[in-house]
């Protein structure tokens, strides 16, 4: 393992000073670890420091506020899953959360590091492969194995996001709250993810110096006298039942008032290099009477741009029927 340098700062903006002073910015954040530790052994990144974040105060744990819910970037997703307000409430996300990974990775992995995971893509992954979203010329998996690509959204380079936190999140309009340098900011959470058109070497636009700091849910709209809570699921296709990467995963989130959708939210996972919202199937589903929704259509609608590669074109049908049984299900009642 190449040798690095471990600090543990006890503020927000010791650690930012840790990461935009280091030396060629070679600084990495550790979180849980289960991520970043693993890339080091394999020899994908060297970094010349680890910053962690364990000892910063304030950034574990999950509180009700009066605009919603807040979550700490190091709290663990096993708390995720757990929290009462997050399983009645922010349904999906408990479930993305709840099925993530192992229950050994679950204890130790933190929703911050959750989202901000590197891909899984073989070719990236590979030690002894120079691929573009490490600095190469070409991108291996175009004449490789492309059955765990995206078919959507690619660009010179066609990895999926991989987490699942980041999808039932994006039905939910989080925010993710961001610290640096230069102070704190919030950006909604569409805006945080980048897919390789904007930079082949990175999945988030975090700056230099800048990490994850905490996510917050806005409380759910109150739809009246006629209206129902809104209610959320997650699905999550693979190929083992535990401690397995979605092939494709999707959450849905619907709001009922008087019979009609009043609001739909539709987020796909293991689709595209970034958490892939289905715009057509909201606007299909949005105004229209419980009973005239043809769940089966509103599938249909949720890649329209798919482009699928020679090994991955069962992501399309997978991901259509996804969505039509996430819809079925929350309507069904």
């Amino acid at each position: 393992m190449h040798p690095f340098q471990y600090h543990e700062p006890q503020t927000l903006q010791e650690a930012a000073t840790l990461l935009t002073d280091d030396q060629g910015g070679a600084a990495h954040i550790i979180a849980g670890g289960s991520d970043l530790i693993d890339e080091i052994k394999e020899g994908i990144v060297s970094p010349a420091s680890v910053v962690s974040l364990a000892s910063v105060p304030g950034l574990a744990g999950i509180a009700e506020t009066g605009d919603g819910l807040s979550i700490g970037a190091m709290t663990t997703i096993a708390d995720v899953a757990a929290h009462p307000v997050i399983r009645a409430a922010y349904t999906s996300l408990a479930e993305a959360a709840g099925g993530l990974a192992t229950p050994q990775i679950r204890n130790v992995g933190t929703l911050g590091g959750n989202l901000n995971q590197r891909p899984r893509c073989w070719y990236y992954r590979h030690p002894l492969t120079q691929c573009l979203k490490k600095g190469g010329d070409r991108c291996f998996a175009l004449v490789g194995n492309t059955k765990y690509l995206c078919v959507t959204g690619g660009d010179r380079c066609y990895i999926v996001h991989p987490s699942d936190t980041a999808v039932a999140l994006s039905v939910f309009d989080a925010s993710i709250e961001i610290s640096g340098g230069s102070g704190s900011k919030t950006l909604p959470i569409g805006e945080f993810f980048a897919g390789p058109g904007v930079d082949v070497l990175r999945e988030t636009v975090l700056e230099p110096g800048e990490f994850v700091s905490g996510v917050t849910l806005p409380r759910p709209a109150d739809l009246g006298a006629g209206g129902q809570p809104p209610r959320s699921l997650y699905l999550k296709a693979r190929e083992r039942e535990a401690g397995d990467f979605a092939l494709v995963s999707v959450a849905v989130r619907l709001a009922v008032a008087d019979g009609t959708v009043q609001q739909a939210a539709v987020a796909l996972g293991g689709v595209a290099p970034v958490p892939y919202r289905a715009t057509q199937v909201e606007e299909y589903l949005v105004g229209r009477a419980v009973s005239e929704v043809d769940a089966a259509h509103a599938g249909s609608l949720s890649i329209p741009d798919a482009r699928p590669m020679t090994d991955n074109g069962y992501k399309v049908t997978m991901a259509n029927n996804l969505v039509k049984q996430g819809i079925a299900r929350l309507l069904e009642d």
